[in-house]
């Protein structure tokens, strides 16, 4: 009966280390194979462990109440079904735990939260992918990718696999896939592959869109006017918004109207970026006839003043598109922009307009600086709609006095439209899209990546390009929020762990112990 007792409470102990075994697989693999083993086996294997290690103990059972006194046996069976009913308790939390995770992000800005646009991929995947991260045992950020990768397969289901690999275990696995430094990652489908360098949202979901998307989207901005450079990498470059369109899957090339006599078939997109001559009449029919066809133009035009701009031809032409550039310069009056130690010239966008390019916005400031009002004109074009998409606050007004602006002495008066006054507006007919901001500043290198800047600017292009599922809020920058403590508050929390909880313990042991022996 004793080698019974033994061989069963033997066999419940490897049923319960295979059960836990195959939740660690299940959990952290992230398999197909190993979640499905698990569905089908963990439950089986814990209640045969329990039981198997209950009927082991029954013949101890036995023969300790035939030694003790049936007090001491109450006391022991009471001892022993208490650490049961814990270990019950604790095996069923673990048991909903590896299958029902819930995570909260209590951090300012929610940078252990997977951002909107990084959601919507992995939500709207259509092809199966494969995730292999090439981590020593050791390294630091292996449990960082390890997280971010359960927290995308936990969004893909089963489109999406990954896994862990050492490459000084797996020599053979790391050439294969050319793996030539620690912590590459590598995602892969049937048909392409890219690799990721860093374990960072930003990308890994942009090597997401690479390898699930069909080619890239030519978005082409034109030069020849004194347009921000797409290579400059000063403030007033467009270096910044040329990189976050090419992590965004597209292809950013110049155009040169002056020499193009058509625009190319492979356009998705056409940028204005802020020309400070005008356009020649050939140039301006160029455009004209590629908007004809169901062209998308994003038109970025800056205000006449303070410095003097030459735009009649650029007005002209939005004209004929149901779109009235002001011949004036936004100023805002507001508390809030000086909480960003910003001026009157750099209006703070928190109103906007119900549209995809928007939807995702709500909450979120934008600033643009040094703009002009964007307004529909009077009597539409037929066919042609005109939607404001941004609007100022009621605390803003069109100045039109160029004299006032250069001596600082501006201020509203009765001739200057009053705010809320609408900064970018959205148009449409059949096919053609175009976007007007009364500003290109916004998407330069000093503005692109303050608060919510780049994705209006980022999610305007989606929008253009046809491309409504890119359009959300992007993966957020890594904000550290140190603590700073004074030497006092240092010492108590040194304290705290080490002094005072085990204090506290030790007296409550000793005030129980002596009222026990108060009451015997």
């Amino acid at each position: 009966m004793r080698r019974l007792a033994d061989a069963a409470f033997y066999l419940g102990l490897i049923a319960l280390a295979a059960a836990t075994a195959l939740t660690l697989t299940g959990t952290y693999g992230r398999q197909v194979w190993a979640v499905r083993l698990t569905a089908m086996l963990w439950w089986p294997l814990v209640a045969a462990g329990i039981v198997l290690v209950v009927l082991s103990a029954l013949p101890w059972l036995a023969g300790a109440r035939r030694k003790v006194g049936a007090r001491t046996m109450s006391y022991g069976l009471n001892a022993l079904v208490s650490i049961l009913l814990v270990l019950g308790v604790v095996g069923f939390v673990e048991a909903l735990s590896a299958r029902h995770s819930y995570r909260v992000d209590l951090t300012e800005n929610k940078r252990r939260s997977l951002s909107p646009q990084t959601v919507s991929v992995l939500r709207g995947l259509k092809s199966d992918v494969n995730m292999v991260g090439f981590f020593r045992a050791d390294q630091p950020g292996k449990r960082v990718a390890e997280d971010l990768f359960k927290q995308y397969a936990g969004y893909a289901g089963k489109k999406l696999t990954w896994k862990i690999v050492d490459p000084d275990s797996d020599p053979a696995l790391a050439r294969r896939y050319g793996i030539e430094s620690y912590g590459t990652i590598v995602l892969e489908t049937k048909a392409r592959s890219e690799k990721v360098l860093d374990a960072e949202e930003e990308k890994l979901t942009n090597g997401l869109l690479k390898v699930t998307r069909e080619g890239k989207r030519s978005v082409y901005v034109v030069q020849g006017h004194g347009e921000h450079e797409l290579g400059n990498t000063e403030r007033a470059g467009f270096s910044e918004a040329k990189g976050a369109l090419e992590k965004s899957n597209y292809e950013v090339k110049p155009l040169v109207l002056a020499r193009a006599t058509t625009i190319p078939a492979d356009a998705a997109v056409i940028v204005i970026a802020g020309p400070r001559t005008d356009f020649f009449p050939p140039e301006m029919d160029t455009l004209d006839g590629y908007l004809g066809k169901g062209g998308k133009v994003l038109a970025m035009v800056d205000p006449p003043f303070p410095a003097k701009m030459q735009d009649a031809a650029m007005k002209r032409f939005l004209a004929r598109w149901g779109v009235d550039l002001g011949d004036n310069l936004v100023v805002e009056l507001s508390p809030i922009g000086r909480l960003f130690g910003i001026g009157p010239e750099v209006p703070i966008i928190q109103q906007y307009e119900p549209h995809p390019i928007t939807r995702d916005l709500a909450g979120i400031t934008t600033l643009f600086p040094l703009t002009r009002t964007v307004t529909p004109v009077k009597t539409l074009p037929p066919g042609v709609n005109v939607q404001p998409l941004a609007r100022t606050s009621p605390e803003s007004w069109g100045e039109t006095d160029r004299q006032a602006l250069e001596q600082g002495t501006a201020k509203p008066d009765p001739q200057d439209p009053k705010g809320p006054l609408p900064v970018a507006a959205v148009v449409t007919k059949d096919k053609t899209r175009i976007v007007v901001y009364g500003t290109s500043n916004l998407a330069t290198n000093q503005f692109l990546n303050v608060q919510g800047n780049r994705d209006f600017f980022l999610n305007t292009v989606s929008w253009l390009a046809e491309e409504e599922d890119q359009i959300t809020v992007r993966p957020k920058d890594t904000k550290q929020t140190p603590i700073f403590l004074s030497a006092q508050q240092g010492r108590v929390v040194a304290l705290l762990p080490l002094v005072i909880l085990p204090g506290l313990v030790l007296a409550g042991g000793i005030v129980a112990l002596v009222r026990r022996r108060a009451a015997n």
